[in-house]
């Protein structure tokens, strides 16, 4: 009886592996500035200038500081550094105690960065803003306003219609007899439903802020 022969399995070529994919390379976000560190810097340039960040910097974090050591930390005559100080101890920004040099014998202030004043200042800064930007959207919505144009000229030698440089309201306008008391221009009645928006949107800003930051605390 003959054996049947058994019948080899065809031979499977594997598949040939997918090229894989170059990874992307990875961007690294730019280190963003903290709430905290702008909040700072706003209030300390609202309040006592920008000159005094340096000073500010300086203070940070430390306690009882020399006022000759802060002059020379930020390298000003101590006259200037002692202007700026008082600046920041009028909002409360700062405390300082004295103590007697025994050797030369006058007095010596230490002075220490008060934080928790910041957020304090910074609400009642937010605060004055949006009242001032509820002003001007009553005034944009209830008045009108008629602009004239600078003219500029183009590349081609002819004029053409550039920025605004002239805005009055209506009495104003009406005194000038609707001229452009620079050009002599005829005025435009403007058209400031973009001004309305733009001011709409700034105090949702704030007010949203504010919220936060009352979250927050």
């Amino acid at each position: 009886m003959a054996h049947s022969k058994k019948g080899k399995k065809p031979i499977q070529k594997k598949k040939p592996k997918a090229p894989r994919k170059a990874k992307k390379p990875v961007q690294k976000k730019a280190p963003v500035e903290s709430k905290s560190a702008k909040m700072l810097e706003e209030v300390i340039s609202e309040v006592a200038g920008k000159d005094v960040m340096a000073l500010v910097r300086a203070l940070r974090n430390k306690k009882n500081v020399s006022e000759f050591t802060l002059a020379e930390a930020v390298k000003r005559e101590i006259n200037a550094t002692r202007n700026m100080l008082y600046r920041l101890y009028e909002n409360n920004l700062v405390t300082f105690i004295r103590k007697k040099d025994k050797k030369k014998g006058w007095y010596i202030y230490y002075w220490t960065f008060n934080p928790n004043r910041v957020k304090e200042i910074y609400v009642n800064l937010r605060k004055k803003k949006l009242e001032k930007l509820y002003e001007r959207l009553e005034r944009e919505k209830t008045t009108q306003f008629y602009v004239c144009y600078a003219q500029e000229q183009a590349p081609d030698g002819t004029k053409k219609q550039g920025p605004v440089s002239m805005r009055l309201d209506f009495d104003q306008a009406m005194n000038f007899e609707f001229k452009c008391p620079e050009t002599g221009q005829l005025l435009e009645l403007e058209d400031n439903s973009d001004r309305i928006k733009q001011i709409s949107d700034e105090i949702e800003q704030i007010k949203k802020e504010l919220k936060e930051i009352s979250v927050a605390s």
